[in-house]
């Protein structure tokens, strides 16, 4: 008897360009709930020290739950993205995130709410991963650096709106309620995306990878050492970041004076500026290289890194004019890195390459907020101590990715030789 042919894979979707426009927006969203999720975290460590009646290396540990929970969601992912359509993972693991923000705002004490944040990380961990490998199997690489941007105002979009709204909301209703915020947009936009979101089975092949194979080619793409110089980037690059930005909030309160309700505006401004900067930076990626120009972008942060992490006694008006360069050249230099990452692997390869990642920027994200509060001490009167460090040693990690990024490249493209 003949066996029965194996259908072949549907091909990638090519869309009008309203409909590409309304999906990198739907995308963005997603990823604005991914981040407001994490970093209200740190605008709400005041109220949730004085809730839970803990210390800042506390609330790092709950950050760096998150991350290390998110590490190893994405790395287990690697061994199966995929094998699945991209838009039926992608609702599935925004469902369970949904569900994770509802576990946040129902904890009763600190306790569940670590564990909480742990289900947060191994659910939000992966979406990252899967909106970068959809946009890098419909958008073409000549136009991914100005796709991302659009997908990166997401950071922009959670400082100016997601991360205020729900300090504003935690200072009148109580800590838990940007949770309860979060479940309620992630439901809206989960049934935009579905409406949405083209069907993605392309990167699947004809016959999918077997199971007993998952694990040696998950093994051999950590080998490889064009992905490893990549990873080596991704991960220091989070890692510098990192040791600052959680502890801003707390900073700005304890050493600075400002009430906790202040440091919306603060992130108000900086999320304002990002929304313009995201999408330039993402165009001038295009143009000139996203090597140049995460080099320049860099570079160019290492200043704010340390002027925030040494700042003197200012109003918050200075405060409010300073902080967007902070943010625009902080949060700007993840936009060509992310774009050139999706053109390291072969597209079949892109899904488990980028949760691979993903899972070491978590990893990064985890250590850095580690290290940087091992280094942080509070005295009786709630000022913070030993913040510069923090900003030397992120200033000496990123002057690293300055010179390291020249040796990350792309593969190259099929049936061309190497």
């Amino acid at each position: 008897m003949m066996a029965a042919a194996v259908p072949a894979p549907a091909p990638v979707p090519l869309l009008t360009p309203g409909r590409e426009r309304a999906m990198l927006w739907l995308l963005a969203l997603t990823q604005f709930t991914v981040i407001m999720d994490f970093m209200v975290m740190m605008p709400l460590a005041p109220q949730l020290m004085q809730a839970f009646n803990i210390g800042p290396a506390a609330v790092s540990g709950a950050v760096s739950a998150y991350a290390w929970c998110a590490g190893l969601s994405g790395l287990l992912a690697a061994t199966y993205i995929d094998r699945f359509d991209r838009k039926k993972l992608l609702l599935t693991m925004f469902l369970l995130f949904t569900v994770s923000n509802l576990a946040c705002a129902l904890a009763p004490n600190f306790h569940v709410l670590l564990w909480s944040r742990a289900f947060a990380g191994l659910t939000g961990g992966v979406l990252g991963a899967i909106v970068m490998a959809i946009i890098g199997d419909v958008i073409p690489a000549e136009r991914r650096g100005a796709a991302t941007g659009i997908v990166m105002t997401a950071f922009a979009m959670a400082a100016v709106g997601g991360v205020p709204i729900g300090v504003v909301l935690a200072a009148h209703f109580g800590w838990a309620s940007p949770f309860f915020l979060l479940v309620v947009l992630s439901l809206l936009i989960w049934l935009g995306a579905a409406r949405v979101l083209p069907s993605l089975t392309a990167h699947v092949g004809a016959a999918p990878t077997p199971l007993r194979q998952v694990l040696p080619n998950l093994l051999a793409l950590l080998r490889e050492r064009r992905h490893l110089q990549a990873f080596a980037l991704s991960i220091v690059n989070m890692t510098a970041g990192m040791l600052v930005i959680p502890f801003i909030s707390p900073v700005l309160v304890g050493n600075m004076g400002l009430a906790p309700v202040d440091v919306t505006w603060v992130y108000l401004t900086g999320g304002c500026a990002t929304i313009f900067t995201a999408r330039l930076i993402g165009r001038w990626a295009d143009r000139a290289g996203k090597q140049q120009v995460y080099r320049w972008v860099s570079l160019l942060s290492i200043a704010p890194l340390l002027f925030i992490t040494h700042l003197p006694q200012l109003s918050l008006l200075a405060l409010m004019l300073l902080f967007p360069f902070f943010m625009a050249l902080v949060s700007g230099r993840t936009i060509p890195l992310q774009a050139l990452l999706t053109s390291i692997p072969q597209p079949q390869q892109r899904g488990a390459f980028l949760s691979a990642n993903s899972a070491l920027q978590s990893l990064g994200s985890g250590l850095g907020a580690w290290l940087g509060g091992l280094s942080l001490h509070t005295d009786t009167a709630g000022h913070i101590s030993g913040y510069g460090w923090n900003g030397w040693l992120a200033a000496a990690l990123s002057l690293w990715t300055v010179w390291w990024v020249a040796r990350v490249r792309g593969a190259a493209p099929q049936g061309a030789p190497a």
